[in-house]
This record gives structure tokens, C-alpha cells and sequence, in this order.
């Protein structure tokens, strides 16, 4: 598994938690980042199930 893709499901739970703590505490900056590091988490994750079939393919 790639390290990316580790990363970047971190990166998604990181940003869930900031999303239900600025909806929790009504900080719409802190929820509008909580999203935007979702899809970060997302994009990043998703690069490196790229990197992952390139790898398998190569094999």
C-alpha cells in the first residue's frame, strides 16, 4: 500500500473531525477546513491508488 494513500485517509479523518467540531461549536471556518481536508484527504488518496496500480501492473 502506498504511503499516499495512508496519508491520505488520515487526512480525510482529520478533516471529519474538524467538520463535526465547527458544526458542533457553530465555527463555519473550522467546518468549511474540516471539509476542504476531506477532499484533500480524497485527492491524495487517490493518487496513491494510482501509484499502487502502476506498481501491480509493472509486476
Amino acid at each position: 500500500m502506498d504511503k499516499d494513500r495512508i496519508e491520505g485517509s488520515l487526512e480525510q479523518a482529520k478533516g471529519k473531525i474538524k467538520e463535526v467540531a465547527g458544526k458542533v461549536i457553530g465555527d463555519t471556518k473550522l467546518e468549511a477546513e474540516g471539509k476542504a481536508d476531506q477532499v484533500a484527504g480524497k485527492v491524495q488518496n487517490s493518487v496513491g491508488g494510482a501509484k499502487d496500480a502502476v506498481r501491480d501492473a509493472t509486476k
